[in-house]
């Protein structure tokens, strides 16, 4: 039997670790990737330049990812690279409206420009959203495992954490804007 090598010890280990089946996000590999496919209007030129620049950048970009930014998204549940980003997402009123994930929640611009943030407080784990200048609670994650929600006439209404906390939840959506519209 051969014995196997400190060397190959440590590659086998590090291999271990990487494919732990705790796949991140990849977000810098991701956005280096996005750079270098639009950097320039022709595909040609980017392509040869991608070929220059892959063996190099590509590799640090994706060594970072694999082990600093995903092992740091794992632990700590939020991507160090997200903050910034904008998505373009249909609304069930069939506009569109652009989400930028920040550092603590999410920044909702309307079609119409009007800003709506969503900001998760991480010492009391709950959501609030903020508009025109005033900021109410939505929602809060209790100790106990359940969930506070806040309606709309500022009534507060504790439920489990399951389908039916989410049922008592929009039946009371439900009723509070009906009578609303009395």
């Amino acid at each position: 039997m051969k014995k196997i090598s400190l060397r190959a010890a440590v590659v086998l280990l590090a291999g271990a670790f990487m494919c732990n089946s705790c796949i991140g996000s990849f977000s810098l590999f991701n956005s280096y990737e996005k750079w270098q496919c639009n950097m320039t209007g022709n595909k040609f030129v980017n392509g040869i330049v991608g070929l220059i620049l892959q063996p190099i950048v590509g590799s640090v970009c994706l060594f970072v990812d694999a082990v600093v930014l995903n092992t740091i998204e794992f632990w700590s549940g939020s991507n160090p690279m997200a903050a910034g980003q904008i998505q373009t997402v249909k609304g069930q009123d069939g506009r569109y409206y652009a989400v930028k994930t920040l550092k603590n929640g999410y920044e909702v611009k309307a079609p119409s420009g009007e800003v709506t943030l969503f900001i998760h407080d991480a010492q009391t784990d709950s959501w609030s959203m903020q508009q025109n200048g005033q900021t109410q609670e939505i929602i809060r994650f209790n100790t106990d495992g359940t969930i506070q929600a806040t309606l709309q006439s500022g009534e507060k209404l504790t439920v489990t954490n399951d389908e039916a906390g989410l049922n008592q939840v929009r039946e009371a959506v439900y009723n509070d804007n009906f009578y609303a519209l009395r």
